[in-house]
């Protein structure tokens, strides 16, 4: 018996990708909707062959397109599950869920919680990251409908949020974004994620807008996310990169991840963020002249 929740999933372009999720979700959530964004390629007929219900909508940024999805599907279920095209359920995850729901939609154990936070195990190149503060990454994924939402101003770094208390699940989603096999594709998806993310951090520092929730270093997984982000807008520029590539493959134990974990730190953590830095520069001269 399906579990009383439904699932929904991003899409664009995502046919190497998009059947591994829906095959991981199968016979668990009352419903799946995928959102799809114009794909050109056979993600749409997939989805459908899985048994999705699949509605388009523009994409205007990874916020508006969950709050559109959130506020817009005809969702009856009181809980949503929110995945992107790369992610999987894990079996431990899928039985974790079903035993959630076993007193109903609301249980003792959902009562007085609009969220639960799930941890994701991040795939590169067939190679599980498992050190540099990588692991354990807890994501705000089940969510009481009606009572999340994602703040429109973060661009790209985007996350859920929900009005009320939040949980924490025990097993994991795995991501693993079969796409990214080529190096190429990573390389420029990242050079536009750059773009998004510098054009963030100008608005935040010029308009001076604040975070949709506290930042805290004692709080939830986004209030501890959120309190170092305030601390890394601070960091001069071209000076960031290196102290965070330092922190994650030294402090916190990267290198023990090997050759695929030396590509991951340094592409992730210090080539995108000096990439981001140039950008905002770039911008800043622009500003000038």
């Amino acid at each position: 018996m399906a579990s009383p929740f439904t699932a929904i999933v991003l899409t664009h372009n995502e046919a190497r990708n998009i059947g591994a999720c829906l095959a991981s979700l199968a016979g668990l959530p009352q419903a799946v909707f995928v959102v799809d964004s114009g794909s050109a390629d056979d993600t749409v007929a997939i989805a459908r062959a899985a048994g999705a219900v699949v509605v388009s909508h523009p994409f205007e940024g990874h916020a508006r397109q969950w709050n559109w999805a959130l506020e817009t599907l005809p969702i009856v279920t009181d809980w949503v599950l929110c995945l992107d095209a790369d992610h999987r359920v894990t079996p431990e995850l899928a039985d974790e869920l079903t035993r959630l729901f076993d007193g109903g939609p609301d249980g003792p154990v959902l009562s007085g919680v609009d969220g639960w936070y799930i941890n994701r195990r991040q795939i590169f190149r067939g190679h599980w990251i498992r050190h540099g503060g990588y692991y354990p990454k807890h994501l705000l994924k089940l969510v009481r409908r009606g009572r999340a939402w994602s703040d429109e101003r973060e661009r790209l770094d985007f996350r859920l949020y929900v009005k009320g208390a939040t949980a924490t699940l025990r097993h994991d989603i795995v991501e693993d974004n079969r796409n990214e096999a080529s190096l190429a594709f990573w390389f420029a998806k990242h050079v536009r994620f750059a773009r998004l993310q510098a054009d963030e951090e100008i608005a935040r520092r010029r308009d001076g807008f604040g975070y949709a929730i506290a930042p805290s270093p004692f709080g939830t997984a986004d209030q501890r996310v959120l309190w170092r982000k305030q601390i890394w807008h601070r960091l001069p520029l071209f000076v960031r990169p290196g102290l965070y590539f330092s922190y994650r493959y030294v402090w916190q134990r990267g290198f023990l991840d090997g050759e695929e974990g030396f590509l991951f730190h340094c592409f992730q953590a210090f080539w995108y963020r000096l990439l981001v830095d140039v950008l905002i520069a770039e911008q800043r001269l622009v500003s000038r002249s």
